[in-house]
């Protein structure tokens, strides 16, 4: 491994640790004598159950393992139980709390199933009863309640659709609440009249909590006319499943209550604390990068957009750096990009963002771009993302492949393979969407140039 190649995975590997939930919590939750549960500098107490209460934990997402660990470590020898659901492969065991595992990013029958037996375990709740609710990217999909007329069928191919449309995630998370039995605040009214604390790792670019996990315990600012609105922006209405259509048909004509908005009292009973957001990890690479020598500067801090629009922008920065800078430099993003999936192969959003650079820096020294999910997880793949630099193209075509077809079939995750330049982590236990890092170190003695 090449020393700029090493670089870039310990500067993501600072924005992981700076993103652990477990380490999170365990540092900032705490019991305040007979009073409750602190967190932090934050200026509530989150009280003990009332008399003959229960504690709960309940939640969803890739990271919720972490997050459950950490409260069931802070709530030593109290009682308490519950039931969490993560994405296939993100699980490990619990002292008390049972973890579920169903599918992502499309849903899938052990999520249906997960999903349906944490709801029974909320039936009876009473006001002197208090739930830990933990959530993380991912539990959009993982917290699986089709709403009446619809079935898991239905929602798969929904969301299908939606993910290869290029619809950013609040698009995408509309359209769900408005499918749901337990998102947009839904959940909250299942949970009532207990009180709730949600801890929350954002994988949302400004931590809108309505968003992130499709926002089950608070208001949904959204509506069925604006997911006809999205429909339509992506061209689905001929595509979508019939049911989808007369559900959002129906609501719009305010046939179907709309989901929980401001006023409900279900949500007052809820409050949230965002633990870890894309921002923490960017700004820990940034420190790292820094304590390894580079000029570091943050790109976007809100990317966002086109993965091949990024690309072309990162790279042209990239470019920028190794002709006029003089001592390494350190380019860096966070975000989540989208990707209009239109080909048959193997591969995520950050693989194809990094190939997608690799164009762009044909022939320049001293250049390596690394783009991978805080999660670990890329698309329906294995990796967590990919390392590209100058040769990359061409190191590709000696292997026989051609890029510029491995981009039009969306099948990056082969080629990264072949080179021996995918990034594989397995579940980190965080997602707090992705980093994009580039490092240049200059090239003194060399020329080069491209169009």
């Amino acid at each position: 491994m090449s020393d700029l190649k090493r670089q870039a995975r310990a500067i993501f590997e600072a924005g992981l640790e700076a993103a652990d939930p477990y380490r999170l919590i365990s540092k900032g939750l705490v019991e305040v004598s007979s009073e409750g549960f602190r967190f932090g500098d934050e200026p509530f107490i989150f009280p003990l159950p009332g008399e003959g209460g229960r504690i709960r934990i309940v939640g969803a997402g890739k990271a919720a393992v972490s997050l459950a660990r950490a409260v069931e470590d802070a709530l030593a020898d109290r009682e308490y139980e519950g039931r969490i659901v993560v994405k296939h492969g993100h699980g490990s065991p619990l002292r008390r709390v049972v973890v579920e595992e169903g599918g992502h990013p499309l849903p899938d029958e052990a999520g249906l199933r997960a999903t349906e037996r944490l709801l029974l375990d909320l039936d009876g709740g009473r006001a002197e009863d208090r739930v830990f609710f933990l959530l993380t990217g991912g539990a959009s999909a993982l917290l699986v309640a089709p709403a009446s007329g619809v079935d898991l069928d239905d929602k798969i191919r929904t969301t299908d659709l939606l993910l290869r449309s290029g619809a950013d995630i609040r698009e995408l998370n509309a359209i769900r609440k408005h499918l749901s039995r337990v998102k947009g605040g839904r959940l909250a009214e299942k949970m009532a009249p207990s009180s709730i604390l949600g801890l929350v790792v954002s994988d949302v670019i400004g931590d809108d909590l309505s968003s992130i996990g499709s926002g089950p315990a608070v208001a949904d600012p959204t509506t069925f006319g604006d997911c006809l609105e999205i429909v339509t922006r992506y061209g689905l209405r001929e595509k979508l499943p019939s049911s989808v259509l007369e559900r959002l048909d129906a609501g719009a004509r305010g046939e179907i209550p709309e989901t929980p908005k401001p006023g409900n009292p279900a949500l007052s009973l809820a409050r949230h604390v965002i633990l870890a957001s894309n921002r923490l990890s960017l700004q820990a690479a940034r420190t790292r990068a820094s304590s390894l020598g580079f000029e570091a500067e943050i790109f976007r801090s809100d990317m966002v957009g086109d993965v091949h629009a990024v690309a072309r922008d990162f790279a042209t920065k990239l470019r920028a750096l190794a002709r006029e800078s003089t001592r390494p430099s350190a380019l860096l993003a966070g975000g989540e990009l989208t990707l209009v999936v239109k080909g048959k192969g193997l591969g995520g959003r950050n693989q194809e963002l990094v190939l997608a650079c690799a164009r762009h820096l044909r022939g320049v020294p001293g250049v390596m771009v690394l783009a991978a999910g805080t999660d670990g997880t890329d698309g329906p793949t294995d990796a967590a993302g990919a390392f590209s630099d100058g040769s990359t193209w061409e190191r590709a075509r000696a292997m026989g492949l051609d890029p510029e077809e491995v981009l039009a079939d969306n099948d990056s995750y082969r080629l990264f393979g072949r080179l021996g330049d995918l990034l594989t982590t397995g579940p980190t236990g965080t997602n707090v969407n992705d980093l994009l890092i580039g490092l240049v170190s200059p090239q003194r003695g060399t020329s080069w140039a491209r169009e």
